[in-house]
């Protein structure tokens, strides 16, 4: 039997903050997650799987409205006419009680209820699937530790959403152990929540299939779903890309750098490397231009400029396929400290490193902040939202006067 193991859709994800310039694929963005899906049913389709697990955030956040429902039923609707089953339970972004809307489901599909653990047999191939969805948002018992023991003569399959003993930017839900998941003698344990592709154990196998479609600048390289295919009590996995967009962060160390045409030079380098592991699809890139540099002063006095002359330089050896994303400058200055030792640079840097510790100036600070917010357009608030920036949040000043001092220190001692 085959089988297909897909977890973290997202269906309709919404893609914030994503810079908007002249070329920016913006509209391919916001339907990635769509046409990955249509993928995977492609695959379903194309290789007759006997079933497809979904094992959770098949949605991200509560439907907008019901065409989101509606695209995943008609998804369904084409899997079964291929006779396809799909069993899926919930994860934490469509727990139970978050999608306020509902559509019916075709009747191909089964939702693992929320309120106890259920299993699923089909007799005609000897599976046995135990799963249970998330009653809320925030799980934090161990639900696998009531799933029932493996039926004895079937392929037993585990369907579960769960952070396994925790992993570095996802919370910590459904938490639970290797030896708690091999305790039940399941076969295979289809898991979800986990956005990078994991094989935990081997015989039997624990797999985190990762995401379907990178969606930010963190999910980089390629994203799919596994096929399973059990033969003669062999168990075989493949790793099936269905992703329409790759992301990537393509790191400059400028240390070297005495031309600032050379930076430009590099990103056309690292665009031509990245494409070349992108199997043909666009990309979607994230450029951190690091060093101590003599042009640290020209990059940071003129960075619209040199922004800019990026994204050109990217689309130029993208062929209308790469898109940049963002464009982060962490370099230094190689400055003389002859100067940086007296007068009121030395008073200006020693204030700026003791600003973050300094409550009283700090709570000053964030109240012109908030001012100024306030007297904002309303589009530059609404950008200012995405980016997680607070400037009325004391925390937030803190993390943004990190380049303060780089970005003042430029203009400063540009030559100009």
């Amino acid at each position: 039997m085959k089988f297909l193991h897909a977890a973290d859709i997202h269906l309709d994800s919404p893609l914030r903050g994503l810079a908007h310039y002249e070329g920016a694929p913006v509209e391919q963005m916001q339907q990635a997650t769509r046409r990955a899906f249509i993928n995977l049913v492609d695959l379903a389709c194309t290789q007759a799987v006997d079933f497809v697990l979904l094992a959770g955030d098949l949605y991200d956040v509560d439907w907008k409205d019901y065409n989101t429902g509606l695209f995943f039923n008609q998804q369904m609707s084409r899997l079964r006419e291929a006779n396809i089953p799909v069993f899926m339970v919930l994860g934490n972004h469509d727990a139970g009680n978050t999608i306020t809307r509902q559509l019916r489901l075709p009747d191909n599909v089964t939702e693992f209820s929320y309120h106890r653990p259920e299993t699923k047999v089909l007799e005609h191939l000897g599976v046995a699937i135990h799963g249970q969805s998330f009653a809320n948002k925030s799980i934090t018992d161990d639900i696998s530790a009531t799933y029932p023991n493996a039926i004895p003569g079937y392929f037993n399959i585990g369907l579960l959403h769960t952070s396994l003993n925790g992993r570095p930017g996802h919370d910590n839900y459904a938490p639970c152990t290797l030896p708690g998941l091999l305790s039940h003698g399941y076969d295979y344990w289809a898991l979800g929540h986990v956005h990078t592709r994991e094989v935990l154990h081997e015989k039997p196998w624990i797999v985190f299939p990762g995401n379907l479609q990178g969606r930010h600048a963190r999910e980089t390289g390629s994203k799919g779903c596994t096929l399973i295919k059990v033969l003669n009590g062999n168990t075989t996995l493949t790793h099936v890309p269905v992703d329409v967009l790759r992301w990537e962060v393509c790191r400059l160390n400028v240390n070297d750098v005495t031309v600032v045409d050379e930076v430009i030079d590099r990103a056309r380098w690292a665009v031509t490397q990245a494409m070349q592991t992108a199997e043909d699809k666009p990309l979607a890139l994230r450029f951190l231009i690091e060093g101590a540099s003599p042009v640290h002063n020209e990059l940071h006095s003129q960075w619209d400029r040199w922004i800019n002359e990026i994204r050109a330089t990217a689309t130029d050896a993208g062929l209308g396929n790469v898109w940049v994303e963002k464009i982060q400058l962490k370099t230094e200055a190689l400055r003389n400290n002859s100067i940086q030792d007296e007068g009121p640079l030395d008073v200006l840097t020693h204030f700026l490193k003791g600003l973050p510790q300094d409550g009283t100036n700090l709570q000053v600070l964030t109240t012109e902040l908030r001012s100024l917010r306030n007297a904002l357009p309303v589009e530059a608030r609404h950008s200012e939202k995405d980016s997680g920036i607070d400037p009325g949040n004391p925390d937030s000043i803190r993390y943004l006067l990190n380049g303060v001092e780089e970005l003042l220190m430029a203009r400063l001692l540009a030559q100009e």
